[in-house]
């Protein structure tokens, strides 16, 4: 039997449009609430929130019934790191802080098996294989596994176009926050220096066959980047949506 389809990646294949959250909770029942809403893609967040390996299994589990598709953002892009996120059961991995075309060639290959690629063959006992019961998943693992790595630096984007002709990297996502602050502006992403940098880059993306991808933390900032052309959008952050709700209940009555 082999593994099961990525729909996320065949999505980007075709060219469909998904729009996602991050979820940056770090836990297992906030992860299946999330599973609800009817988002196409859930980023279990790696990087910035207070997540390990036992959480982001235990995340990917909370979805495995749920029809959005969860994506697992690695601290960083470690070899190491990114075998255990796979055998966990990961089949679309998104890296941060991608700045070369050699860093992305490694990072395709820390996703796929030998001879192609250096992923440690020890799935046999993992979530990945169902524990063993998935009996084809070294022979058709690569296949269904989907690479997104973020360019979001001055370096990255001077190497964006040797990195998109990466063979393996399936999209490219584009940190706002990082790149805005790096460029000069402190975080502030709606800049109309930084705003022309991304609307560039997710044109040359697109232009490459590969998958532009964004995050809008706001109404506007994600209409803007849905105008450029972003095809994987996140609208939201979990953590933020029930802040900002909970403020605004709170304001309401207390202003009776």
């Amino acid at each position: 039997m082999p593994v099961p389809k990525n729909s996320f990646k065949q999505a980007l294949i075709q060219g469909d449009r998904q729009i996602g959250c991050w979820m940056s909770f770090a836990e297992s029942i906030t992860a299946e609430i999330m599973g609800t809403a009817g988002f196409d893609w859930l980023v279990i967040d790696g990087e910035h929130a207070p997540n390990d390996i036992r959480s982001i299994r235990d995340q990917l589990m909370a979805l495995a019934a749920s029809s959005s598709h969860p994506v697992v953002r690695v601290p960083v892009g470690d070899t190491a790191l990114i075998k255990m996120v796979l055998d966990a059961g990961a089949q679309t991995v998104l890296v941060p802080m991608v700045e070369t075309a050699d860093q992305a060639r490694q990072l395709v290959r820390d996703c796929r098996y030998p001879p192609t690629g250096v992923r440690g063959v020890g799935a046999g006992a993992a979530r990945a294989t169902m524990y063993g019961s998935i009996s084809e998943y070294i022979q058709s693992a690569d296949d269904q596994i989907c690479l997104l790595v973020q360019v979001e630096n001055r370096a990255g984007m001077a190497a964006l176009d040797d990195i998109l002709k990466v063979e393996g990297v399936d999209g490219v996502f584009i940190g706002p926050a990082d790149l805005s602050t790096d460029m000069g502006y402190q975080g502030n992403s709606a800049a109309p220096e930084v705003r022309a940098v991304i609307a560039d880059a997710i044109t040359r993306i697109r232009a490459a066959g590969k998958a532009p991808g964004i995050l809008g933390t706001n109404d506007e900032a994600s209409q803007a980047y849905y105008e450029m052309g972003a095809q994987f959008l996140a609208v939201g952050i979990d953590v933020m949506l029930l802040a900002q709700a909970s403020r605004a209940l709170a304001a309401k009555w207390k202003a009776k």
